[in-house]
């Protein structure tokens, strides 16, 4: 492999959340082997690098019907996973903060600490990781420095690299996510990690990469009755956000 496998993730969709922890649980060595890049939708500042750069941002925002779907869909999905799910309220949320507080949990090398953290307040209690005094406190509670969290936002050399992972992004035509490439193969969407593996996982020993046989799904295909009795229904769900 001339570039190693990437995947393309966010803390805004349910879509990303649910396939990271399908890929995760399936294939645990993935965070070992896999470039992990952190997307979301850019605030003007980071728009205005990227157009300097003669970059851009192929990801558009949806309709309200399709909003509605999904708020239906992500239900059906999390609880045939065996997810707890619990959909956020996002008001002007601005996702520099937690993706630019990853990045610097990455620089500690404990990004996948703080990924956990937010990833729970998030999509199992359904709190707002856009507000400082919550991202503050998650990170607190998940043991890193509250302050240096909340302030990466505003670090110039986090926000290039930022600027650096969407660019990245944006020559990979990554358009949604979760979005996963190795080599010319790419997959975009939750319901692509079993392809993605079947890539993966030769292409990774074709390399000399000692990888282990992703373990075998282990889900209930059969949606609860009580489920189907519900669609619908969640058409009246607050609005989240999905990217």
């Amino acid at each position: 492999m001339k570039r190693p496998p990437r995947l393309y993730f966010n803390l805004r969709s349910p879509f990303s959340w649910m396939g990271l922890k399908r890929l995760e649980e399936r294939f645990p060595q993935a965070p070992e082997v896999i470039e992990y890049y952190p997307y979301w939708d850019p605030d003007e500042r980071t728009r205005a690098a990227l157009e300097e750069r003669d970059s851009g941002f192929h990801y558009t925002q949806m309709s309200k019907a399709k909003h509605l779907y999904i708020l239906q869909d992500t239900k059906r999905l999390s609880t045939r996973f065996g997810y707890t799910m619990s959909w956020p309220v996002d008001i002007d949320p601005w996702w520099e903060l937690p993706h630019l507080a990853w990045l610097k949990a990455r620089h500690l090398g404990r990004e996948r600490d703080f990924y956990a953290a937010v990833s729970a307040a998030r999509w199992e209690r359904g709190e707002n990781i856009c507000d400082t005094e919550v991202l503050h406190r998650v990170a607190e509670a998940a043991g890193f420095d509250g302050d240096e969290m909340v302030a990466a936002a505003h670090d110039p050399a986090l926000r290039a690299e930022g600027v650096d992972a969407l660019a990245a992004a944006y020559d990979d035509d990554v358009f949604g996510i979760p979005y996963f490439k190795v080599g010319r193969h790419r997959f975009w969407g939750l319901d692509r990690v079993d392809g993605f593996l079947d890539e993966l996982i030769p292409a990774l020993r074709k390399a000399g990469v000692d990888v282990a046989e992703p373990m075998p799904e282990a889900i209930d295909d059969q949606v609860p009755a009580a489920l189907l009795e519900r669609v619908g229904a969640y058409d009246s769900d607050s609005a989240g956000g999905c990217g």
